[in-house]
């Protein structure tokens, strides 16, 4: 009966490299107290020996879990999936943690929580007593919740606050709303407009505010009104149809809409049509976010893409600095959006 072949184990490397186990461990957990010569000779060994460290023996090998858990809303996201319209924030934020977390062994977790409950704080308890993550990735509207941030100060979880108004932790990343708005205008206005129309998002988000702050200092910067053409949604389609119809409803209705989000500006672009007019020729539109719906919809979206996959990798990536005691950079850490020009906007009618 063939023998079965002998796992090779940190043991196994320890030998082969002739050094100890904690300086393999040490090199294993990519810390920072190792000497370049000492962690390519245990590498070789690594390779040499094809050992593949499990998580399980890390945890086990000192206090870290290797787990990064990520939280986002549980409501927004579950009627997302079941409306399947194309939004892809929870693909491009797993696509961006996922494999930065990979570059450094670790793990991410992927949990949903209803930060409207009550019991949100139950919920997190039972989900750091099972994964005992080393660090947290927080989305809106969580960032800005009390609750959570607070609870997790008391467990002394570093946490990466995405989008957040409030700074209860030292990790603060945000996409440049308001300068990606501001972008948005000047575009609009080099195209001639000078009535724009703005769609703001749900009060709930730090974002919303940011976006619509950025629109009325464009607008201000360059002499435009903005009186009668501020509109608010919650970010959902219907939202934006009830904001469409007021603006373009109206007297004095602007030549040119930005929309908060994708979903808002779908209904907008949808009402335009409903009403006879044509877009670009008789309104021009441009979105926030930038998923894959605004690309196939007639016509194309002009938008502000959400750079969502290198938010989630930098957040991943300063909470392992975090968890690993290094300097972290000053605060706070902006991504920034980019502008993707499509068939949506043109000049404004004259006449």
């Amino acid at each position: 009966m063939a023998r079965r072949r002998q796992s090779v184990t940190i043991k196994h490397v320890a030998a082969d490299a002739g050094v100890s186990l904690q300086t393999v461990s040490r090199v294993i957990n990519n810390e920072a107290n190792v000497r370049p010569e000492m962690k390519t000779r245990v590498q070789a060994s690594i390779d040499r020996l094809g050992y593949v460290p499990s998580i399980a023996a890390r945890r086990m090998s000192g206090s870290k879990s290797y787990i990064i858990l990520a939280l986002n809303d549980r409501e927004r996201t579950i009627e997302a999936w079941k409306a399947r319209e194309g939004s892809d924030w929870v693909d491009q934020m797993l696509m961006g943690g996922m494999l930065k977390c990979a570059e450094h062994g670790y793990r991410l977790i992927f949990e949903l929580v209803d930060t409207h409950d009550d019991n949100v704080q139950r919920e997190l308890k039972a989900a750091i007593a099972a994964l005992q993550p080393d660090g947290v990735v927080l989305t809106p509207p969580h960032a800005d919740n009390p609750l959570i941030t607070d609870l997790l100060v008391q467990h002394r979880i570093p946490f990466a606050a995405i989008g957040a108004e409030t700074q209860a932790g030292p990790i603060h990343i945000t996409m440049g709303d308001d300068r990606m708005a501001a972008l948005a205008v000047r575009h609009l206005v080099a195209k001639g407009h000078e009535r724009i129309g703005f769609i703001a998002g749900s009060r709930e988000y730090a974002l919303s505010g940011w976006r619509k702050q950025g629109y009325l200092a464009a607008m201000a910067d360059a002499g435009l009104p903005t009186e009668h053409l501020c509109e608010r949604g919650d970010f959902s389609y219907a939202s934006g149809e009830v904001a469409a119809r007021k603006l373009l409803s109206g007297k004095g209705r602007p030549t040119a809409i930005i929309a908060s989000n994708d979903q808002m500006a779908l209904a907008t672009n949808a009402v335009a049509h409903e009403m006879g007019m044509r877009v670009p020729g008789d309104l021009s539109l441009v979105s926030f976010d930038n998923t894959p719906v605004v690309r196939f919809v007639q016509p194309p979206l002009t938008a502000i893409d959400q750079p969502v996959a290198d938010t989630a990798s930098c957040a991943v990536e300063l909470l392992v600095q975090a968890i690993r005691g290094e300097e972290l950079p000053p605060m706070p850490v902006v991504i920034e959006g980019s502008l993707i020009e499509r068939e949506s906007v043109a000049a404004p009618r004259r006449g």
